[in-house]
């Protein structure tokens, strides 16, 4: 079965050190809560504010060695009023889990993105 983690973190500032430190927290964090192994990662889509340019956040899961798992790197919609220095994650994993198993991660600023979300606090 196929199901989709989401995760989301922010920054303070647009640095590639902060983007990549970030990225690998939240990362780290969704695989853990959801037993994944690499083998196991289908894709993983990556979504920055339109503030956040000094490093794509597929580099930090290539350095924590993502080598062979397929990464893409997207510009989220700039809607007025919404939350700033974001970083957002869809991973498509192979997994057993029921749909109401997964485990979504949201740190930092990004907890007010789904506070319906137990994981999110």
């Amino acid at each position: 079965m196929m199901r989709g983690i989401r995760g989301a973190t922010t920054v303070t500032e647009n640095t590639s050190e902060a983007i990549h430190e970030a990225t690998t927290e939240l990362l780290q964090k969704m695989l853990d809560a959801n037993s994944v192994e690499f083998e196991n990662i289908c894709s993983i889509i990556f979504t920055v504010t339109p503030d956040i340019n000094a490093a794509f956040p597929a580099e930090a899961a290539r350095a924590i060695g993502m080598t062979t798992v397929p990464l893409l790197n997207a510009l989220e919609i700039p809607v007025p009023g919404r939350l700033q220095k974001a970083i957002r994650v869809m991973m498509h994993v192979e997994t057993d889990k029921k749909q109401t198993e997964v485990k979504h991660i949201y740190l930092r600023e990004a907890v007010v993105l789904r506070p319906d979300i137990a994981s999110a606090q």
